[in-house]
């Protein structure tokens, strides 16, 4: 049998329980442990004499006149891995000492473990792989309940938690081992004196260093909010009433996790902000997925690396992965030019997305969707494809009032100048047809007019920054036309309909500013 594990510890227990387990085993057994630091150790902890050399070990477990079981640990350096080559006498020698054991009238089994899983082609038809999960949730509520009725006992520690709020912790801390898990929240504990639901923070850096090794994704640290965001409230409506559903308190109505979302639009419309807003909201690590990474120069490289990236989104589940820009990634797929690798990678990314068990949320960002392949977009992989289209005029003044405020701190910068209903409804007029990051660059430009005078800033300076910028809905207006074509079917607009009441109530012009792209459906 084949174990692999980087918590050898918390295998050696389950082996043992299960050796001394009469219900579940016929004839208990010894458990011996071998490393190539100590040789063969038995069950009271006395080595086993000149057994550190393999084969020694081998020799002697073939030998052993009682029912045991056998477990090798790091093994895996004698069946070629890591530069070394493969120790064939060694391979050999199992092969042999197989038909032996299995005649012997007391039980003898054999365990591997390891954190890799190597294993050569001459042993792939005697040796079972056996999955060892990370901790289960009730494993990682035992530890937070046993930590926190310690402290209970001494009284160090302030313990500020309800039960769901427990529950969230614990949650949080899936996909660390028991000792990550256990050292998150004693830290949790000790940084501040008290333990409460705001430390999800600090589980989620542990999380953020098993992401930094995989050199596949990246770990995105972020303090944005929802109320960072100007507009887009039908999308953060449908995000709010998704929150927590991957808790127990879901499973009581049979939800499912959702799957994720899907959000094309305008270029600089805010997709990739509320993308990272739902990080915050939802205190779920956020992961970006880079395309390119995935696409290397070895053979079959790039198969391995989007199976590595999507185990690693799901050991550390309940997350967020993000794939921002998901058109230039798979732009390629169904050409021959990269002999079908693009294909396979995309393949199997579907696959996983129609099929995936664990809470991982996508959330995928595009602006040219055409580019798309038709699979990704049909029902069942995503739960709704949003379109954020231009800002309205009350979408407008949010995203003005959002920069301003958050720029506008020091006294003599603001002087007479104040963010009035009025002053954000003159801007929100003169700049139809900017999208939210083109009002972050009038804001910004605005105020370099006034301090270029070193002088308190004006409204002037804003309208004429507003003046001197040509939106991407004039030097675009094709292409944005032509989005908006597509989504009028097959998204739903991230706007809610009473943003956009006071389009309709304008003339109809051939203008590309006013005429609205998705489908008018309030969350």
């Amino acid at each position: 049998m084949y174990i692999q594990s980087w918590e050898e510890d918390r295998v050696l227990s389950l082996i043992r329980s299960v050796a001394r387990n009469a219900d579940l085993i016929k004839t208990p057994r010894e458990v011996l442990t071998w490393r190539v630091t100590t040789g063969l150790v038995d069950g009271l902890g006395q080595v086993k004499r000149d057994t550190r050399a393999p084969m020694r070990a081998l020799e002697f477990i073939e030998n052993y006149d009682h029912p045991c079981i056998a477990v090798l640990q790091d093994f895996h350096i004698y069946f070629d891995g890591h530069g070394r080559a493969a120790d064939y006498q060694v391979i050999r020698k199992l092969r042999d000492m197989i038909p032996k054991i299995k005649q012997r009238p007391n039980p003898v089994n054999v365990i591997f473990t390891s954190p890799f899983l190597i294993l050569p082609d001459d042993l792939q038809k005697d040796i079972t792989i056996v999955d060892f999960d990370l901790p289960s949730f009730e494993e990682i509520m035992k530890v937070l309940d046993e930590m926190i009725e310690v402290n209970e006992q001494r009284g160090r520690i302030k313990i500020s938690l309800t039960d769901e709020e427990k529950e969230v912790l614990a949650k949080a801390a899936l996909g660390l081992t028991l000792a990550e898990a256990e050292n998150a929240f004693a830290r949790a504990m000790v940084e501040d004196g008290r333990l409460s639901v705001d430390d999800v923070q600090i589980i989620l850096e542990e999380k953020e260093q098993i992401i930094k090794k995989t050199g596949i994704l990246e770990f995105i640290t972020t303090n944005l909010k929802m109320e960072d965001v100007g507009g887009l409230e039908n999308l953060k409506r449908w995000l709010t009433k998704r929150n927590k559903s991957w808790l127990d308190s879901a499973k009581k109505y049979g939800l499912p996790p959702p799957k994720g979302v899907l959000i094309t639009g305008v270029p600089g419309s805010g997709k990739s902000l509320i993308s990272k807003s739902i990080s915050t909201m939802w205190q779920l690590p956020l992961l970006r997925l880079d395309i390119g990474k995935i696409f290397s120069g070895l053979v079959g490289s790039s198969e391995e690396n989007m199976r590595k990236a999507i185990k690693t989104a799901e050991a550390i589940a309940p997350s967020i992965l993000w794939i921002d820009e998901i058109e230039k990634g798979f732009s390629g797929v169904g050409q021959s030019g990269d002999s079908g690798t693009s294909s396979r990678v995309f393949g199997h990314f579907l696959t996983w997305m129609q099929e995936k068990t664990k809470p991982v949320f996508v959330i995928a960002t595009a602006n040219n969707i055409s580019n798309l392949p038709p699979e990704l977009l049909r029902k069942g992989r995503f739960d709704e494809i949003f379109f954020a289209d231009l800002p309205t005029h009350r979408e407008r003044k949010q995203i003005f009032k959002i920069h301003l405020q958050k720029r506008l701190k020091d006294p003599e910068v603001i002087g007479d100048f104040r963010v009035t209903d009025e002053v954000l409804d003159s801007l929100a007029e003169q700049s139809e047809g900017f999208v939210g990051a083109e009002i972050e660059q009038v804001v910004i430009n605005g105020l370099f007019e006034a301090y270029a005078e070193q002088r308190a800033v004006r409204l002037e300076d804003f309208e004429k920054s507003i003046k001197n910028t040509v939106p991407l809905s004039v030097t675009q207006a094709e292409q944005i036309r032509a989005i908006r074509d597509w989504a009028n079917v097959r998204a739903v607009s991230a706007t809610p309909k009473e943003d956009l009441e006071e389009y309709k109530k304008k003339p109809e012009e051939d203008d590309v500013r006013l005429h609205r792209g998705g489908r008018t459906i309030d969350f």
